[in-house]
């Protein structure tokens, strides 16, 4: 079994990786890039040159392809000392013309040496003229000089899974930066508790975050900074925040306690010190960051009152999940050990009804119903119950108990008709010792390979019923990302799906393979 999961694992990761190849050949290869642009308020405020350059610009930052402007090419002779500034200045003045012909010795010098580069690297270099209204050259129309290239697939696939995940280290800061002794530190009492409260802790200084590795009062009660994972930064989804902390992080309202700053200063607040990262420069600007830190360790994100949109999506899915199990199971049984009955007929009408009617019609049918019975009908993260849950787990377990009942009854009927069953009847065996010590058994097998699936995709919500409830889940994210364009939520949540799949589908067959122990999967047929 080992080996078979292992290779199991395998195979799923390169499908994983195939998988995540074609959805970026989709966005980036046949999609009309331009559509990313169509909500951005700034591109329609622009126009001439500095709209050109823009736009190749956003295209650089969502993906599409690498951007090198003729001023950032100037920048790197200025670094290395080998321009002053007065020499840039007069460099990066480009003549109106577009053939260069008005341009300085100095500038013509250095046009020439940044096309020769970026074309010997295979970028396009496109020179911009001047666009000009009366001889006068118009608002944003200066001439440009830069270099482009479109990302290719497999350097675009390799620089995503290289980079999923980063392990935090006491390099992260740069070098230059004065920022003391790098290094970590170890300690029982926790300083954002006034180091009077035992509460394990490591931290360090240098690393990306200040607190590695800390304890809390808060599920599962030990947390860590150190490794984390990047599906991708959101643009317009939740701009600036990773696909990955935009699903896992605490929502709501701002919840206030007692906080320590490391300069000993206590007050009420929200800031989690915990989440304490490194900003350059941070503290020396602001005042308020003068009183807290002693350090650059200064961004914090807010304590929250509610839980995550994985949160949100799990607690509904899983328990609809349990429902469906409790109640489909056994009703599907019985409709299989009293065929034609009344409890059958009135089971394959519900299946039917469910089937028939679009899953939007019954969850706005229920959702009313629920309203006229004073049940929540949408979600208040701040101000609701626990009853608020109720409908959406209704309304998500209902399809799925039809589904369970008619594969249950169906599994059951098959095996009431096979050989082994009528040699037992031959045996003296009775209807009601055949059903359940063995009809039962064999029929729940391919049911119970898709419990881990059921548990996993739990977390990915369920898109309709979150946007009838309003419920603040991950199921709409990968809608909303496509409907707003936001290309690395799209190439994120994809992934989260894929890995999902492949864990199910294992998992999955274990478990199927531990209930029976006749299911080999190490053993060749004879």
């Amino acid at each position: 079994m080992l080996k078979y999961t292992l290779k199991r694992l395998l195979h799923g990761a390169f499908s994983i990786i195939i998988v995540v190849g074609i959805v970026m050949l989709l966005i980036y290869g046949l999609m009309d890039r331009d559509l990313v642009l169509a909500q951005d308020g700034n591109y329609s405020k622009i126009s001439n040159n500095s709209r050109v350059i823009y736009r190749y610009q956003r295209w650089e930052t969502f993906g599409y392809l690498d951007f090198v402007s003729y001023a950032e090419y100037l920048q790197t002779f200025v670094d290395d000392g080998t321009l002053d500034e007065e020499a840039r200045a007069t460099a990066v003045t480009l003549g109106r013309a577009e053939d260069g012909s008005k341009d300085s010795e100095l500038t013509a010098k250095y046009t020439a040496d940044f096309r020769a580069y970026y074309e010997s690297k295979g970028y396009t270099v496109t020179r911009l003229p001047a666009v000009l209204i009366r001889n006068r050259v118009a608002d944003g129309g200066q001439p440009q000089l830069f270099a482009y290239k479109d990302r290719p697939l497999l350097g675009r696939l390799w620089d995503y899974f290289a980079h999923l995940i980063y392990i935090d280290n006491i390099h992260y800061v740069p070098e230059n930066q004065d920022i003391g002794e790098r290094g970590l530190t170890f300690t029982w009492y926790d300083p954002m508790y006034g180091g009077e409260k035992f509460s394990p802790a490591l931290m360090a200084n240098g690393t990306r975050y200040k607190y590695l590795v800390y304890f809390n009062d808060k599920f599962p009660y030990i947390h860590q900074n150190m490794a984390t994972i990047n599906l991708g930064l959101s643009f317009s989804v939740n701009r600036g925040v990773d696909v990955f902390t935009t699903m896992t992080q605490s929502q709501g309202s701002w919840v206030q306690s007692m906080i320590t700053y490391p300069t000993g200063l206590e007050e009420m607040s929200a800031d989690d010190l915990h989440t304490a990262s490194y900003v350059a420069g941070s503290r020396d600007i602001s005042p308020a960051n003068q009183s807290r830190f002693t350090d650059d360790y200064t961004s914090t994100r807010a304590t929250l009152n509610s839980m995550s949109k994985l949160g949100f999506s799990f607690v509904i899915g899983i328990i609809s999940t349990i429902m469906v199990y409790i109640l489909g199971l056994p009703i599907g049984v019985l409709m299989a050990r009293y065929k034609d009955g009344l409890l059958d007929k009135a089971g394959t009408v519900y299946i039917m009804f469910i089937s028939a009617v679009p899953s939007l019609a019954y969850i706005f049918l229920f959702k009313g119903i629920g309203a006229k019975m004073g049940l929540p009908s949408i979600f208040d993260m701040d101000n609701g119950t626990k009853a608020m849950y109720i409908l959406p787990i209704v309304s998500l377990a209902l399809p799925s108990i039809a589904s369970m009942m008619k594969w249950m009854r169906r599994y059951m009927i098959d095996q009431m008709n096979s050989d082994y069953v009528k040699f037992a009847r031959s045996g003296g065996m009775s209807e009601t010792e055949i059903f359940f010590k063995h009809v039962m058994k064999v029929s729940a097998i391919p049911i119970i390979q898709g419990i881990p699936g059921s548990i996993l995709f739990a977390m990915t919500g369920a898109i309709i019923t979150e946007r009838v409830y309003l419920v603040p889940g991950a199921g709409n994210l990968l809608t909303e990302a496509i409907n707003k364009y936001d290309n690395s939520v799209i190439v994120g949540v994809t992934l989260f799906y894929a890995v999902l799949s492949v864990l199910s589908l294992i998992l999955g067959d274990v478990l199927m393979a531990t209930v029976d122990p006749r299911i080999s999967f190490t053993e060749k047929a004879r």
